[in-house]
C-alpha cells in the first residue's frame, strides 16, 4: 500500500486521511502526546512539512512536492512498522507550553505535575518567592526542571537522574532554555550524592510501573528506557526509597510531592499511617501526592 500511495496522493488532506487510515488498521496505541490517530498523523505530517502545529486548515488542500510527499510516507510507514513513538521520530515532546527535544534515552514527557507547577502548586505554596531551592529528582529530559524554574523564578533548582544518557538530554533541554546558571544537573542513584543538601521542595516523577504492566506494556511503551519505566513488583520500590530518605533533604516547612500513576490503593495500603494529601489534576485526584516533612 505504502508502494503505491506516491503516485496516488496529492494533496495534504489525501495524506492525512492515508495516514489515519493506516494509523486505525494497524492498531497503533497512542499516549505519547496524541490520544487518537487523527491528532497524532496531522503532528507528524505538520513537523515533517516544517509548518505550524496549530494550523491545518489552511494546508488541507496544497499539493506535496515529490520530496514532501517522500519525507512524509516515510515518517508514517516508520510509524506503522516499527511502532515508535511519534516523539521519537520528531525529537520533540511538549508539555503545555513548553517544547522539548527528546530522543530514546529518556522517556517522553507527560507528567501530571507539569498541570501542578503552571498553578505555582497553590495552595499547598502560598507564596511562590519562598520556594529557594528546588530538587526535581529521577529529571530524566529536565522538562520537569525547567517547568519548575519558571514557577519559582527566585529558586536555585537541582536535577538529578541515575541516568547518564539521560542527564545528557537534560543538558541539552536546560541550555535550550537558557537556564544553565539556575539548574545545576547531578548524577545520583535518588539521594545518594545529595547528602546534607536540603530544599524547600522536592518534586519526583520517579518509575512506577509494576512488574506485571511492565510485561504487558504496547510495542510503542517499550521503545522507552525500561529503567525509567518499571519499579519492581508492585511499582513502588522507588516511591520507598524517596519515602525513606525524602524528610533527610527537606527544610523545616518543605514539601514533597511525587506522581505515581495508578499505584494509589497499593500505596495507601503499604503506608496506612501516612496521612498523603491526593492534588487534583485535570486526570483526577490519584496520580500525585504531596506530604509536608513533618509528615514524612
Amino acid at each position: 500500500m505504502f508502494n503505491l500511495a506516491h503516485t496516488q496522493l496529492h494533496t495534504l488532506r489525501d495524506v492525512l486521511r492515508f495516514a489515519v487510515s493506516r494509523f486505525n488498521e494497524a492498531k497503533l496505541t497512542f499516549g505519547h502526546g496524541s490520544v487518537e490517530a487523527f491528532d497524532e498523523a496531522a503532528y507528524l505530517i505538520l513537523h515533517t512539512l516544517h509548518l505550524p502545529p496549530d494550523k491545518l486548515e489552511p494546508f488541507l488542500d496544497a499539493r506535496l512536492t515529490d520530496d514532501e510527499l517522500a519525507q512524509v510516507l516515510t515518517v508514517i510507514a516508520r510509524r506503522v512498522t516499527e511502532r515508535v513513538p511519534a516523539s521519537y521520530l520528531t525529537h520533540e515532546a511538549w508539555l503545555g507550553d513548553y517544547k522539548f527535544y527528546v530522543d530514546e534515552r529518556v522517556i517522553v514527557p507527560r507528567s501530571f505535575i507539569a498541570e501542578l507547577l503552571r498553578e505555582q502548586l497553590a495552595p499547598w505554596v502560598v507564596d511562590a518567592n519562598n520556594i529557594r531551592s528546588a530538587l526535581d529528582l529521577c529529571t530524566g529530559s529536565g522538562c520537569l526542571a525547567i517547568v519548575m524554574a519558571d514557577a519559582f523564578p527566585d529558586a536555585a533548582i537541582t536535577a538529578s537522574d541515575l541516568s547518564g544518557d539521560a542527564l545528557e538530554v537534560a543538558r541539552k533541554n536546560v541550555e535550550d532554555y537558557a537556564l544553565g546558571e539556575r539548574i545545576k544537573i547531578v548524577q545520583s542513584d535518588m539521594f545518594e550524592k545529595l547528602a546534607g543538601q536540603r530544599f524547600d521542595l522536592i518534586i519526583s516523577n520517579p518509575p512506577y510501573v509494576n512488574a506485571a504492566s511492565m510485561q504487558t506494556l504496547p510495542q510503542e511503551f517499550r521503545h522507552e528506557p525500561p529503567t525509567a519505566l518499571g519499579s519492581g513488583e508492585d511499582g513502588l520500590d522507588a516511591t520507598r526509597k524517596i519515602l525513606h530518605h525524602a524528610a533527610q533533604h527537606l527544610t523545616d516547612d518543605g514539601l514533597l510531592v511525587v506522581e505515581i500513576g495508578h499505584n494509589r490503593a497499593a500505596l495507601e495500603a503499604a503506608y496506612p499511617r501516612t496521612p498523603f494529601t491526593w492534588l487534583e489534576t485535570a486526570s483526577g485526584d490519584e496520580f500525585v501526592f504531596l506530604l509536608h516533612r513533618e509528615q514524612l
